[in-house]
């Protein structure tokens, strides 16, 4: 059987929100969701693997391989794919498809997981149906699947970016053939009615990417257990007092400026990466989380400059300079003191975002 293409597609993880810009910051990190594609040169028949032409395989190191959906109307990234070619009048993978996904970013654990597959659907969509999207087009697809742009931001157009979504119409917005990421499986969302979904709006986030001092480096501290993001936005509050949103604001704008100095200074990181708005309320899902987030601190951990939940968690995300290995040690023992286990990684910022290789 000829192969007549054949491709990569390479799509960071990210981590949002860094302390007080809730729903706005992002970082995209050097852990790579992998797809190896290859359309074989085969004429389309009816007795097909997949009804759309797609077989989906995934390695075995891959998080959650034993359980993601291997069906193209089921699987995230090859359901996001179809809705970007069925917007443009296209109804099926190119006959023989073959897509192997290798994924190394853990489920569930505030990593970016989902936001990866969605740029990594809508980037497959573009390449087999030639459709030539830029990458801000294509960041307009992803935001129709994933309404939270720090994640999607920092995956597509990697670094460390600022985000927001343009006030929009509702109908412009909600249809049943355009899939929600948050909803999949059930209820599906996604619905293939054989109507043409319409093409989304021109540019429905804006954002802007932040400098970063390239000394300054991840820490991901991963608890094994994973943490749906429905759930950890169900514990916020409907309201903020003034005061309180305040506290973020002044922090957020401190923030942004003083990762791009150098040296960077620990004793204006650390206080400018506090936040009132999501992360005193997920303690309730994440034992020990305010414990280790007010016990960690540059003083206590030389080489430290700040910590907070990475995305809507379980994940804590430290910031440093050096001793990695020793911050990461005692904080994973801090979590196995209130019964979490826990991994880590060492990150670096992955400043060009998504790629197709």
């Amino acid at each position: 059987m000829a192969i007549s293409r054949s491709f990569k597609i390479k799509v960071p993880a990210s981590s949002a929100n860094i302390g007080p810009g809730y729903d706005v910051l992002g970082v995209g990190l050097s852990l790579y969701l992998e797809l190896d594609v290859k359309i074989n040169d085969v004429e389309e028949s009816s007795s097909s693997v997949d009804a759309n032409n797609c077989t989906i395989s995934y390695t075995e190191d891959s998080e959650g391989f034993e359980s993601v959906p291997l069906r193209s109307d089921e699987n995230l990234i090859t359901r996001t794919s179809l809705y970007v070619m069925r917007c443009n009048g296209i109804r099926k993978f190119p006959p023989g498809t073959e897509v192997n996904v290798r994924n190394p970013i853990p489920l569930g654990r505030g990593l970016g997981s989902s936001g990866a597959a969605v740029v990594a659907g809508v980037m497959l969509a573009n390449e087999v149906s030639q459709l030539g999207f830029s990458k801000q087009r294509m960041l307009d697809y992803c935001l129709m699947i994933e309404r939270h742009p720090d994640n999607i931001t920092a995956a597509m157009m990697g670094g460390f970016c600022g985000s927001f979504l343009r006030d929009l119409p509702a109908e412009e917005m909600e249809r049943r053939e355009i899939p929600l990421s948050e909803v999949l499986p059930e209820p599906s969302g996604g619905i293939d009615t054989g109507l043409v979904p319409p093409q989304p709006p021109m540019d429905i986030g804006q954002h802007v990417k932040y400098n970063w001092n390239p000394v300054i480096k991840c820490i991901a501290i991963i608890p094994d257990f994973e943490l749906s993001t429905a759930d950890s936005r169900g514990v916020l509050p409907k309201s903020y007092t003034t005061k309180d949103l305040v506290f973020n604001l002044q922090r957020l704008a401190v923030l942004t400026t003083c990762l791009t100095q150098s040296p960077p200074n620990p004793e204006l990181i650390y206080p400018a990466m506090q936040d009132r708005v999501h992360q005193p309320y997920r303690k309730t899902l994440i034992p020990g989380l305010t414990e280790i987030l007010s016990s960690v601190t540059p003083t206590s951990h030389p080489g430290l400059l700040g910590i907070c939940l990475s995305g809507a968690g379980p994940t804590i995300l430290a910031l440093a300079t050096g001793d990695f290995e020793h911050i990461a040690s005692d904080l994973v023992n801090r979590f196995k003191t209130f019964n979490v286990s826990s991994t880590w990684k060492l990150l670096d910022l992955a400043h060009e975002g998504a790629v197709v290789v």
